[in-house]
């Protein structure tokens, strides 16, 4: 484990109690209200994949919307809902970016970690580089304990055996042992920052799954997350008719006669709720 802050070696457990207790407690409604969503695209953006937003993005216009070459950390935490909130690096400084910061508290790294609040997805832009951390298991699991949605980062992380454990969607570019210090100064915070090469404005939806993370525009995430929603029960009616047998012409893209035949399908499933 990384020296990242002082600790103790109930950290970890007790950080994942907390964060779980504040996940419980969270209220739906509450939740979707801090994104500017309804419940109900609240809930969609849970259930579709990445692969149908950037569908409905690009229907928006937006091509860059992906962000490449992300994985994630633990296995069962793959879905990520939240906001971003933003922290962005600059190269380090020899004379500037020594050990002995670390024992600032209000140093902007620790600044960023005790800003971020319940909801948000702390998205770091690391400029691609994978040489040095971007932080590591202590300040991850301060933002779990916080309430934080997940984590971003076009960078590396470190400490990944804890984070593979940790209760958090962690995105990352992998890991790296060494220090954010030997590469990273961060600079501010809550400002627009391109991580992974795709612009990230703070409050933007970030939405993560098997596939990787969306950047999703705050003022686009009602209406595609919906759409989305809809776009998934077609293709899962298309889905049953090509395991069936039926050939991609008239199937797949659906033409009238699929799509009256989908229609009738999803009007008997309503009157029968």
């Amino acid at each position: 484990m990384s020296t990242d802050a002082a600790t103790n070696t109930g950290t970890t457990a007790e950080g994942a109690r907390g964060g779980a207790a504040a996940e419980a407690t969270e209220n739906g409604a509450d939740a979707a209200a801090r994104l500017g969503l309804s419940r109900a695209a609240y809930a969609a953006l849970h259930h579709v994949s990445t692969a149908t937003l950037t569908t409905q993005l690009m229907g928006h216009g937006l091509r860059n919307t992906f962000l490449a070459g992300l994985t994630f950390a633990n296995p069962a935490r793959q879905r990520l809902v939240g906001q971003a909130f933003t922290m962005r690096c600059i190269p380090a400084r020899e004379d500037l970016d020594v050990l002995a910061v670390f024992q600032d508290y209000d140093h902007p790294q620790r600044k960023a970690v005790e800003s971020v609040g319940p909801g948000d997805v702390l998205v770091i832009d690391a400029r691609g580089q994978r040489r040095a951390a971007s932080l590591g298991h202590i300040l991850a699991t301060r933002l779990r304990v916080r309430g934080a949605a997940g984590i971003v980062t076009d960078g590396t992380v470190r400490d990944m055996a804890g984070m593979e454990e940790l209760d958090l969607p962690v995105f990352s570019a992998g890991a790296a042992p060494t220090t954010n210090l030997a590469v990273h100064h961060v600079v501010d915070m809550q400002l627009p920052v391109a991580c992974a090469e795709v612009a990230v404005y703070p409050g933007d939806i970030l939405v993560g799954d098997r596939d990787g993370v969306v950047c999703v525009p705050r003022h686009l995430a009602e209406t595609v997350a919906l759409a989305a929603l809809e776009q998934e029960r077609l293709e899962d009616f298309v889905l049953a008719r090509v395991e069936g047998g039926s050939p991609l012409r008239g199937t797949y893209p659906p033409d009238e006669d699929t799509m009256r035949d989908y229609r009738a399908q999803t009007d008997a499933a309503r009157a029968g709720a």
